[in-house]
């Protein structure tokens, strides 16, 4: 009986080592958890990166485009190959009087 008991408590350890310790073992799940987890963590920083650096590119695109016609609005610039036609309203002349002034 002893023996049997003996043998039983072997196989059972025996039974147990891939369990714990063996390939698909619950030591390695606890790792590639432990891995996966960080990984999460990477990935939400490098987002978060991304995320700031497309609001940047946007920016700059958009910014672009806002410095370019603040400098054809108040500084009068064009672009190179660009035609500029200013249109001027009718002064009157000098030599002109004024009406009601005969």
């Amino acid at each position: 009986m002893r023996l049997l008991a003996i043998t039983l408590a072997a196989l059972l350890l025996l039974l147990q080592y891939p369990l714990w310790l063996g390939k698909g073992g619950l030591l390695r799940v606890w790792e590639m958890e432990r891995q996966i987890e960080a990984q999460r963590e990477t990935n939400a920083r490098m987002q978060a990166r991304n995320a700031s650096l497309d609001a940047e590119v946007r920016d700059l695109k958009q910014g672009m485009e806002a410095i370019e016609e603040r400098a054809r609005s108040e500084l009068g610039m064009i672009r190179r190959d660009e035609i500029f036609f200013q249109v001027l309203e009718h002064a009157p002349d000098r030599a002109e009087t004024p009406p009601g002034k005969q």
